[in-house]
């Protein structure tokens, strides 16, 4: 299991977490997702052999949401 961390462009509104946590928890091989609201920052396990930390960050992008380098 790998972990990733993505900093996002500050959040507008509680309902980004459900929405991002629903995306990304229902991915093949990831784990565990956890958005905190307030950092704008994202936290998820994930098996490499299944899901990449590109394709994490893809579908978090195909969401609307910057992910900041």
């Amino acid at each position: 299991m790998k972990t990733a961390k993505f900093q996002l462009e500050p959040l507008t509104c509680p309902s980004c977490i459900k929405k991002i946590e629903g995306k990304l928890g229902k991915m093949d091989g990831v784990e565990n997702v956890k958005v905190l609201f307030n950092s704008s920052k994202i936290k998820s396990t994930y098996d490499e052999s299944k899901v990449t930390s590109e394709e994490l960050q893809e579908t978090i992008e195909k969401l609307g949401y910057s992910v900041m380098s």
